[in-house]
Order: C-alpha cells, then structure tokens, then sequence
C-alpha cells in the first residue's frame, strides 16, 4: 500500500545533493578511466603489455555504482520541513532511521557562523537538543533552510511568550 503526501505544498524538502558532487565527480573519473583502457587496447598489437579490453568493465560497473547512488542522493530527502515538524533521514535505512523533531519540541534554533550547522534546542537554557550536518545541503541552500526553519520557531515562540 503506498502512502502519499497529504500536503506536498506545504513540504520543504532538502536533498544531500551537496553530497552527491562528491560521487558524481568520482563517477566521472570511473568513466575516463573505462574511456582510456578501452581506447589503449587499440595498441595491444604494438604492445602486448597494454591491458585487455575487458578491464575496462571494472571501471564501468563502479562509474555504474555511482552513478545510481548519486542519483540516489540528489533524489531523495536528507531535511524535510512539513507542519509537524523537521524529519532528519539518516544516510544508511533512511526509512527505519528516520527522526522527527516536532515544532513543539523546539524552543530555539540557531546555525553556526559557517551555515554548517544547525542546531535545535529544546529548552531556552540550551541543554539539550539537535545538532544537524548542513554538508549534504547544497551551500545555496542552507540560507534558504535556516530561514524557514528560524522564522517558523519565531513564529512560534511569540503567541506562548505574549500568553504567559
């Protein structure tokens, strides 16, 4: 049974695709090497050292290999901002690792002067909390992230504040 997004509008999803140029990259330069022994075995006549074509599949099946799981992470959340609250998706079983940090469980939020981290306190002392890795997160990104996610703890925090 498939299970949909009620409100996808109201979802802000954020993806390791910041992570996935690092694996894109290496894809890359699995293929060049696949491209070259490939293309030296044409001087295998000349040159018997020069390896057999079928080398050339090992580099192919791990560009292969990473090309899926670059895909894989430009694809799929990593942060994900709906009304319940933030969910945190673990790199490894990202579906039975999955954290949800509700809005009411968050008094403050703060990212740390490199926009590398971000943190979310559960209590106005700073105690205790979340910390999570902006790194997966594309760079233009984070700002995009730590706004929405500062300005809705703000929103927040004023109607208890003006209450009590």
């Amino acid at each position: 049974m498939a299970r949909g997004v009620q409100s996808p509008e109201k979802e802000l999803r954020f993806t390791r695709s910041g992570q996935a140029v690092v694996f894109w990259l290496m894809a890359a330069v699995c293929l060049a090497v696949a491209v070259t022994m490939a293309a030296s075995s044409l001087y295998r006549g000349e040159n018997p050292a020069l390896p057999h074509p079928l080398w050339a599949v090992l580099p192919l099946a791990a560009c292969a290999g990473l090309v899926r799981l670059a895909l894989h992470l430009t694809k799929h959340a990593y942060l994900l901002l709906s009304p319940l609250g933030i969910e945190i998706f673990p790199f490894f079983r990202p579906a039975a690792g999955m954290t949800l940090v509700t809005w009411q469980e968050i008094a403050e939020a703060e990212v740390d002067e490199g926009g590398r981290l971000l943190t979310l306190h559960h209590n106005k002392e700073r105690t205790s909390g979340v910390k999570v890795a902006l790194g997966p997160i594309r760079r233009d990104r984070r700002e995009l992230l730590a706004k929405a996610v500062i300005g809705r703890v703000e929103k927040q925090s004023v109607p208890q504040e003006a209450g009590g």
